[in-house]
C-alpha cells in the first residue's frame, strides 16, 4: 500500500506561483510513475502532468505547457509540481497519483492522495 500526501496549495493572485509537493510512504517510490490531476468544482478530474519512474520523461496537458513543471526526488520519495503564471482557470483541487506507467488516464493509477486546493484570484 502506498500513501500519498499532497501539500503546498493555497490562494494566489493571477500570475503568481505555487509549488505543490506529494510525499509517498513507500520504499519503492522509484518504481512508480507519478502524475498530477486536478478537479475543478462541478467538473471531471483532468490530467495535468506526469513523470516516469526515473524522471527522464514528462508529459503535460496542453493548457499548462510552458507554465507548469513536474519533477521528482526519489531520494526523498517526493514528486513536485511547480505552477507558474497561474490563471483563475487553474483553480482546482490538485491530486497526485502513483502507477506502473506514465499515462494520462486516471484509472491507470493505483494510488491517490487526498488533494490540495489551489485557488487563483483574478
Amino acid at each position: 500500500q502506498v500513501q500519498l500526501v499532497e501539500s503546498g496549495g493555497g490562494l494566489v493572485q493571477a500570475g503568481g506561483s505555487l509549488r505543490l509537493s506529494c510525499a509517498a510512504s513507500t520504499r519503492t517510490f522509484g518504481n512508480y510513475a507519478m502524475a498530477w490531476f486536478r478537479q475543478a468544482p462541478g467538473k471531471e478530474r483532468d490530467f495535468v502532468a506526469a513523470i516516469t519512474y526515473n524522471g527522464i520523461s514528462t508529459d503535460y496537458t496542453d493548457s499548462v505547457k510552458g507554465r507548469f513543471a513536474v519533477s521528482r526526488d526519489n531520494s526523498k520519495n517526493t514528486v513536485y509540481l511547480q505552477l507558474n503564471s497561474l490563471k483563475p482557470e487553474d483553480t482546482a483541487v490538485y491530486y497526485c497519483a502513483a502507477g506502473p506507467f506514465m499515462r494520462r488516464r486516471g484509472y491507470d493509477y493505483d494510488y491517490w492522495g487526498q488533494g490540495t486546493q489551489v485557488t487563483v484570484s483574478s
